[in-house]
């Protein structure tokens, strides 16, 4: 009996992961050696899967190593300064064109399994003109990532592919880093996931110095790391940048959760359904480093009640929150909590329990010089979490505004009806506030 057991509680498991993330945006960060493996097909109908079951997916190929191969092709001579590529300009042509023949690879792969894909310029990018004394001509380093176009892309069902290739505004070509356009990519679209996919490169405590705290499995595979355990272990063994990609991974991964992004996984494609078993099981494949979001949040104090009252006055006065005293929040400081970061409130939310086992969340609220920070996001998984520990089964909110945002983080749609007796009676029709719920 007892795999018949492992087998449900694997379905529920996949089930559980794809209610939590369904609709939300994970970028996939794919090295060049990946499309020359026999299960780089598989890995491109496991990407189109995600895709066609409601995640939005975006695919930033890496294409150093065909680059590299090009340009020895036509004897176009490449240099380095430090970990980038001097891209000349006689270089820049065959580069574009190396780029594009490797993006072409995925779109391929999707076709082949039933997924529309759109390869195009979302990269604004600047050059990184003269640095260290050497001038990196056509190198360039992202300036915006044209999200407006991707989100278009995404809303129709089909995978956005961003080859290591930015424009300048009067259209200037530049050799961008496919880790640099993961990086700020993840950031601009709000990623709840970056996934970084290489061939090989496995986190494994018998191949670097790991901290004490860290813990391994059986087989040495390091499963989770948090940032400050990620940054002790670069701490311990880097070495020089192009050195060890494997590094090289953990310091993306690191930099990504400083930027907002809740969890990095790095998974080796060799091992077929990789990403799959790291999405949709606890147990996993590769290493997840995630950032620690309740590290600076914590339950309100008396003296933070002026500050939460400054973030929200902005959104009670243009309506998107209802209008709060101090009193009102003081006769239910125990539901807030507030994100602080070196003693200073820059976010804050409340989860109020109105009765049959439902919470609301409410009162979420973020500084608008943090507002790329992805503050409020980590408010609202905490208070889910919170929710969770207190046995609730549903969670809801009230949104005249922000309808979108909660879809992003998995609420669904639903009806005053659903409200607890308590919560419908103090439902305010006059502000035709609509219902977004989340079952736990």
């Amino acid at each position: 009996m007892s795999k018949p057991l492992s087998q449900v509680d694997l379905i529920r498991e996949a089930f559980h992961y794809q209610s939590r993330f369904e609709g939300s945006t994970m970028v996939f960060k794919v090295d060049f050696p990946v499309t020359e493996d026999p299960l780089f097909p598989y890995l491109m109908k496991d990407l189109a899967l995600l895709a066609q079951t409601g995640f939005h997916v975006v695919i930033v190929p890496g294409a150093k190593e065909w680059i590299d191969a090009v340009l020895r092709e036509y004897d176009i001579v490449s240099s380095y300064s430090g970990n980038a590529r001097i891209t000349t300009e006689a270089a820049i042509p065959f580069v574009e064109m190396a780029a594009f023949h490797v993006a072409t690879r995925f779109m391929t792969g999707l076709a082949a399994a039933h997924t529309d894909a759109v390869i195009g310029n979302f990269v604004r990018a600047q050059g990184l003109g003269i640095t260290g004394g050497v001038d990196m001509a056509h190198t360039g380093a992202v300036k915006k990532i044209r999200i407006d176009s991707i989100k278009r892309i995404l809303e129709q069902g089909m995978i956005p592919i961003l080859p290591c290739i930015g424009w300048s505004s009067s259209g200037k070509p530049y050799n961008v880093p496919s880790d640099e356009i993961a990086l700020a990519a993840s950031a601009a679209l709000g990623a709840v996931k970056l996934f970084i996919v290489s061939l090989g490169n496995k986190l494994n405590a018998e191949s670097y110095a790991i901290p004490e705290t860290v813990q391994r499995e059986e087989s040495g595979r390091i499963g989770r790391l948090s940032i400050q355990e990620a940054g002790a272990i670069l701490e311990k063994n880097w070495k020089a940048p192009g050195a060890d990609r494997g590094l090289e991974e953990i310091s993306l991964a690191l930099r990504a959760c400083r930027q907002g992004v809740d969890r990095v996984h790095i998974i080796n494609a060799s091992e077929e359904g990789a990403v799959l078993r790291e999405l949709f099981s606890n147990l996993g494949s590769g290493t997840m480093v995630y950032a620690d979001e309740y590290e600076s949040i914590r339950a309100l104090k008396n003296a933070d009640i002026q500050d939460i009252l400054r973030l929200m006055e902005p959104l009670m006065q243009s309506g998107v929150l209802i209008r709060r005293s101090a009193d009102d929040i003081q006769e239910k400081q125990a539901d807030y909590v507030v994100f602080g970061i070196d003693a200073q409130i820059h976010a804050c939310g409340a989860l109020h329990e109105w009765g049959d086992n439902q919470g609301e969340i409410a009162a979420i609220a973020t500084d608008p010089l943090y507002a790329d920070k992805g503050l409020g996001r980590r408010i609202v998984r905490y208070l889910i979490d919170r929710a969770g520990k207190l046995r609730l089964r549903r969670v809801f909110v009230l949104t005249t505004h922000t309808q979108d945002w909660f879809e992003s983080l998995g609420f669904k749609e639903s009806t005053v009806e659903s409200l607890p007796e308590k919560r419908r009676k103090t439902y305010d029709r006059s502000r035709m506030s609509k219902i977004f719920a989340l079952d736990l």
